[in-house]
């Protein structure tokens, strides 16, 4: 599937956000330049321009509806956009060389309920080339090495999820785009995986990980706050906070928010 504009849209009238004002310098993995889609009539993203920094953890956030599953379908290749294009690992995206490079763990798990858990990983384990003793490795850093043999479908809905989050840790990405990874966990197993993102993006894995929780936006390296199919702004939650006046992350967007609907009632007055 070819993900340079399929099809001219006019113009919509808000302007997309530069890329990267955060300032942040060093290897790209994503780039993303001026990214449109559209669902009928509606306009699902807004003209959405950022860059992704190599080897770091960016937060895609915001409220149910923004946006961001649409978003992250655009960056691994599986959504039809109206312009814009998008480029992952310096391939446009969809590319078949980047499915080895790209994992992708979806809201809803994608293992198989018949399998074991340790059957499920070492399967997409071996797509990739991988070990027994990588999956073992894997089922360990998502705390499932004691259900390795219980079959997917007698997990509880969080244990189930991190099946799916191991079978997409098992084939070591350089890319990987998590939607939502920590909804339904308990505090103690999130704070494990946070600790296990930053493992990875410390050893040179690139994450987006999404989620409409802002307390999770202090443990990522760089933010991309979305509302309502725009970009609101590209920041590290230090600039969130300063930008808030707050050390409230999600009171600091809230703020955010209020700005922007301000601004806009200003230019349609």
């Amino acid at each position: 599937m070819s993900h340079r504009a399929v099809m001219p849209a006019p113009e919509p009238p808000f302007a997309p956000v530069p890329a990267d004002p955060s300032g942040t310098t060093g290897p790209v993995s994503v780039s993303v330049d001026g990214l449109r889609v559209h669902r009928g009539r509606a306009t699902v993203l807004a003209n959405i321009t950022c860059n992704i920094a190599e080897g770091r953890i960016t937060g895609l956030l915001g409220p149910s509806g923004s946006g961001k599953t649409t978003f992250m379908r655009s960056l691994v290749g599986v959504q039809k956009i109206a312009a814009g294009s998008v480029t992952v690992l310096g391939r446009p995206a969809g590319d078949p060389r980047n499915r080895h490079d790209v994992g992708y763990v979806t809201q809803g798990a994608s293992v198989y309920k018949d399998l074991s858990v340790l059957d499920n990983v070492r399967y997409f384990g071996s797509v990739h080339g991988g070990s027994r003793a990588d999956a073992h490795a894997v089922l360990a850093a998502v705390g499932l090495s004691e259900f390795a043999k219980r079959k997917a479908g007698n997990l509880s809905g969080g244990q189930f999820s991190r099946v799916s989050l191991a079978c997409a840790l098992v084939g070591k990405p350089r890319l990987l785009v998590l939607d939502e990874p920590t909804v339904g966990l308990d505090p103690v197993l999130r704070a494990d995986l946070w600790e296990q993102f930053s493992a990875m993006a410390a050893e040179g894995t690139t994450l987006i990980i999404s989620s409409h929780v802002m307390e999770e936006a202090g443990h990522c390296d760089s933010l991309l706050l979305l509302r309502e199919g725009m970009l609101l702004a590209q920041l590290t939650p230090e600039q969130l906070r300063q930008s808030g006046e707050t050390d409230d992350l999600e009171l600091a967007f809230l703020r955010l928010i209020q700005a922007a609907a301000d601004s806009e009632r200003k230019v349609g007055s």
